[in-house]
């Protein structure tokens, strides 16, 4: 069980449910999905490692530092034979830094891979458990193009987390090593002040964090809007890459329609918004620039400016200069890591408040719907009927009253294994709600539904998925293709119209562009035959068939004697061939109460 924080839901009819979460908690729901993953053991050993080695690189660091002063004191001497010295020594600590570096890349690169799978496996696996992502469709926004999120904005999270704490624990271990440093060359510093020898403790380290200090507060003021605007891109993106591809998916409809013109407006607005974020970032960015490069420059006199009186007085050898400048731009860089990294902090808080608004909206599915006005849905595994009782269907997911909704004419409906049911209603009234509602995907009203359990039922929507499977797969879908024969395939296959498919059982295809609209609901209604379910609920699949298809596949549907089937729809060759009883739905007055 993971410990997530609670969404405050109090929903709104007119506005839909906020997922996002704090700072910190974002944090602790990201940490929470690393902590349960099977990749956890691995990702603390390489962290362990990293930690080893980054604290072996801080100190050989100091130990480079420390060789600057008797490096540039030969030098000023113009001592040959310890200018000679000094470049062995050098030699073997570049030569070990050198060595750890290659060390900390790869585990870098390590480390961001395991992330990453990590990460994106528990996004999937929270995405795809039953009924999640089916209810989320129902909230906006944020069910708006989720594969942005399960991939794009996962890669980005645990890439950029991984560099990114790197590069904090690295530099905090260079600021804690390198103030030590600092803070000790700065005893022996005095400013002449009339006359007067005056010492300032720590004078260095005051004058790097003050450096710094003022530069971290610029940009913070300047870039603040870096991290709105990312997470803005990211979602004009999606939107972008999402167009694009459902152009691609119809572009034969769409060309025998002469419609490009059509597309190409619609793609126009879609790649504008996101030039029209870009080119917010990009002054944001510059703006930042000003600050983050201007300071820089100014990084490469600053230290010797600071050191300068001291030097200058004579209290200060010119080796000491060098070492004491290493020392502050060590502290100098570590302090202003944050500066140098703005841009790639604003944009992983984007990737960390979307995907953690995400799995935060895939968590609370199991129980959003308790928060506003919620069907009584049972599953009752001693159940031999389906119950609907004085059912209401609001239009909204996460009201807290029945809002553009509609009810079921029949305060009371009980339907029997063998039995058949038409549900009609009135022009306009949203009948795929209750078809979600009967499979529990959509709960937001009033009254009761009780089934049996779900195992036992399967829901057919209008238009259903065809996964890029060999055939048997297909029609054993979602069982594995072992349950069923070759006899019963070929049979089922034969009973549906589809017998010129029997020879290509085991072929591997995208069926879904195979075969026509008519071809593809055969198929779909040979799988439902072939599982055998004791409840069928079919929403409107005869609609738009040519008459002798709906007869063939009203026909094959009969053979399921034992099975109860629900019909969505208006259907005069599902009333005529069944001879069902029918109940109808009606829309609800605009106040929305009651019976």
């Amino acid at each position: 069980m993971e410990n997530t924080r609670q969404v405050d839901l109090k929903p709104d009819p007119a506005a839909p449910l906020n997922f996002e979460l704090g700072f910190m908690d974002q944090l602790r729901m990201m940490g929470n999905a690393f902590w349960i993953s099977p990749v956890r053991n691995r990702l603390l050993a390489l962290i362990f490692a990293l930690l080893f080695i980054i604290l072996v690189t801080a100190y050989g660091q100091v130990r480079l530092n420390e060789w600057y002063a008797p490096f540039y004191n030969s030098l000023e001497r113009r001592d040959m034979d310890g200018f000679i010295h000094q470049l062995k020594i050098f030699t073997i600590i570049a030569g070990t830094l050198l060595l750890l570096n290659v060390f900390q890349t790869w585990l870098n690169q390590m480390t961001a891979l395991y992330m990453r799978e990590g990460l994106s496996k528990d996004m999937v696996h929270q995405w795809l458990k039953p009924g999640r992502a089916a209810k989320l469709a129902g909230f906006g926004s944020i069910a708006v193009n989720p594969d942005q999120r399960l991939h794009e904005d996962s890669r980005n999270l645990a890439e950029s987390s991984t560099s990114l704490a790197i590069g904090l624990v690295n530099s905090t271990i260079l600021l804690v090593s390198f103030i030590g440093v600092l803070w000790g060359l700065s005893s022996g510093f005095y400013l002449t002040i009339g006359g007067s020898q005056v010492a300032i403790p720590g004078y260095m380290v005051w004058a790097a964090m003050f450096y710094a200090g003022s530069a971290s507060l610029l940009s913070n003021l300047v870039g603040h809007r870096l991290v709105g605007l990312n997470a803005e891109r990211y979602s004009k993106e999606a939107e972008l890459r999402f167009s694009l591809m459902r152009a691609n998916e119809n572009m034969t409809a769409i060309t025998l329609a002469r419609g490009e013109r059509n597309e190409r407006a619609r793609l126009g607005v879609d790649i504008n918004s996101v030039l029209s974020v870009i080119r917010g970032l990009a002054m944001a960015l510059t703006h930042l620039t000003w600050v983050s490069s201007g300071y820089g420059w100014l990084a490469i006199v600053a230290p010797i400016l600071i050191a300068a009186p001291v030097y200058f007085s004579g209290n200060l050898t010119f080796g000491g200069l060098m070492m004491a400048v290493g020392a502050f731009n060590q502290v100098n860089n570590a302090l202003r890591w944050y500066i140098d990294n703005f841009g790639a902090i604003a944009s992983w808080k984007a990737t960390l408040l979307r995907v953690s608004a995400f799995r935060n909206a895939l968590l609370q599915m199991d129980a959003v719907e308790k928060q506003g006005a919620t069907i009584n849905f049972e599953v009752d595994p001693a159940a031999k009927s389906i119950i609907l009782s004085n059912v209401m269907i609001c239009g909204e997911a996460g009201a807290k009253q029945v809002v553009r909704g509609f009810r079921l004419k029949e305060e009371f409906v009980e339907l029997q294994a063998g039995e058949h049911l038409l549900v009609n209603g009135d022009q306009g009234v949203n009948r795929r709600l209750l078809f979600a509602a009967m499979g529990g995907l959509w709960l937001w009203g009033q009254g009761r539904i009780s089934v049996p359990p779900l195992e036992d039922a399967l829901l057919m929507p209008q238009r259903g998925y065809i996964p890029v499977a060999p055939l048997r797969e297909i029609l054993s879908y979602p069982h594995s293709p072992a349950v069923f024969n070759d006899e019963e395939c070929s049979e089922v296959l034969t009973l549906c119209g589809l017998d010129e498919l029997v020879p290509r059982l085991d072929e591997n295809a995208r069926w879904d562009k195979k075969l026509d609209t008519d071809a593809q609901l055969c198929l779909r209604v040979a799988n439902a035959i072939l599982l055998q379910p004791r409840w069928l609920i079919l929403d409107d699949i005869l609609e738009g068939l040519e008459p002798n298809t709906q007869n063939l596949l009203a026909d094959a549907l009969l053979t399921l004697k034992d099975s109860a089937v629900i019909y969505f729809g208006r259907s005069e060759t599902f009333l005529n061939k069944f001879a069902p009883t029918v109940v109808h739905l009606e829309a609800l007055p605009t106040n929305g109460n009651g019976h």
